[in-house]
């Protein structure tokens, strides 16, 4: 480790512990870590053995999975941090339905220590919610992620640029084989995107029939290069 760098660790050591101690999400342990604690980050289930590039389900090296060789998905890249099992699934289920919207920052900030600062979108797109949902809950996820992360890494948010045009029953509520008919049409973009980049936001990759109905809407807009940003990728035991 380089002088400069630890001594930029040892400062922010310092601010942290100028900060009130807060008790951790997960353990309820008082701390100056953030919402969770440094044991508890340490449990957390992240995604750092090999995996495919284009969906981030793991393969032996890296290398793109049969399932994307085979039918490949309209998304061309995923970057995702976790994967979806305990106790994260417990944070997600707080973020969404516990109203716990600070759990959105801190997963945008571990979201975005994932991308490739050389090779950044044009625009970043959330998922957009149907309005009648958007009515129940009071706010959508994933545009709190996108939000966060493009105003700390100066990107460009196309909060309205698309809009769920269907109101479909949840993605978890049903079998694998009936996801993609769930969501097929059930979005659009209404701005021209020929010529560029996007990077769509969610907070889960599941069998990615939405992300990539999201994309079909963008690709008929014109963007020619689409990426996945995910907070948890459900991975094959869960």
């Amino acid at each position: 480790m380089s002088i400069l760098r630890h001594t930029r660790l040892n400062i922010r050591k310092g601010i942290e512990h100028l900060l009130p101690a807060q008790p951790c999400v997960l353990c309820g342990r008082m701390n100056h870590e953030g919402l969770w604690c440094g044991a508890c980050d340490q449990a957390l289930p992240y995604l750092d053995t090999a995996h495919c590039p284009v969906c981030a389900l793991p393969t032996p090296a890296g290398e793109i999975c049969g399932q994307c060789l085979k039918q490949p998905p309209l998304f061309t890249s995923t970057v995702a941090v976790f994967g979806y099992s305990f106790p994260l699934d417990k944070l997600i289920h707080a973020m969404k339905y516990g109203e716990q919207l600070s759990l959105a920052h801190a997963f945008a900030k571990k979201l975005a220590l994932g991308i490739d600062k050389d090779s950044l979108p044009d625009y970043l797109i959330p998922m957009p919610l149907h309005p009648v949902k958007l009515r129940e809950r009071g706010f959508n996820q994933s545009l709190l992620l996108a939000a966060k992360i493009a105003r700390d890494h100066d990107l460009k948010l196309l909060p309205d640029a698309c809009r769920r045009v269907r109101d479909t029953p949840p993605q978890s509520a049903l079998p694998w084989k009936e996801r993609n008919k769930n969501v097929r049409n059930a979005f659009c973009c209404d701005i021209d995107l020929t010529g560029k980049s996007v990077a769509l936001v969610d907070d889960v990759l599941t069998s990615g029939a939405s992300l990539d109905a999201l994309a079909e809407a963008v690709r008929r807009r014109g963007a020619t290069e689409i990426s996945a940003w995910v907070v948890a990728r459900t991975l094959p035991h869960s």
